[in-house]
């Protein structure tokens, strides 16, 4: 019965965790460069963005899941890391960046 409930509870944090299909397609459009663009710098951050904002409402709630708290930790590193590479390419495009998705201030 135990297992039962581990399982359960590791589909819930998948479905947390991932992105639906529809979320994805509205961050696409919304941070794309231009029209077929799905993997730029701007686009990764918004959906990186989008799911430490869902793991980090999860982990409020369950405090002890350490595993879900180090992927959340490596996400975030990721999207430092992207970040920075915004902000040396062009300063002005990294403040838009930012302030549409209300981090770092």
């Amino acid at each position: 019965m135990g297992d039962c409930c581990t399982h359960l509870e590791k589909i819930e944090i998948e479905s947390i965790m991932a992105l639906t299909q529809q979320r994805k397609q509205e961050l696409i459009s919304n941070f794309q460069v231009h029209e077929t663009d799905t993997g730029s710098a701007d686009v990764q951050i918004a959906m990186l963005t989008d799911r430490i904002n869902r793991l980090s409402e999860h982990l409020q709630a369950n405090k002890k899941d350490h595993s879900s708290r180090r992927g959340l930790l490596k996400m975030i590193g990721q999207r430092k890391r992207l970040l920075s590479y915004v902000q040396q390419e062009s300063r002005e495009k990294y403040q838009a960046l930012i302030g549409r998705l209300g981090i770092r201030g």
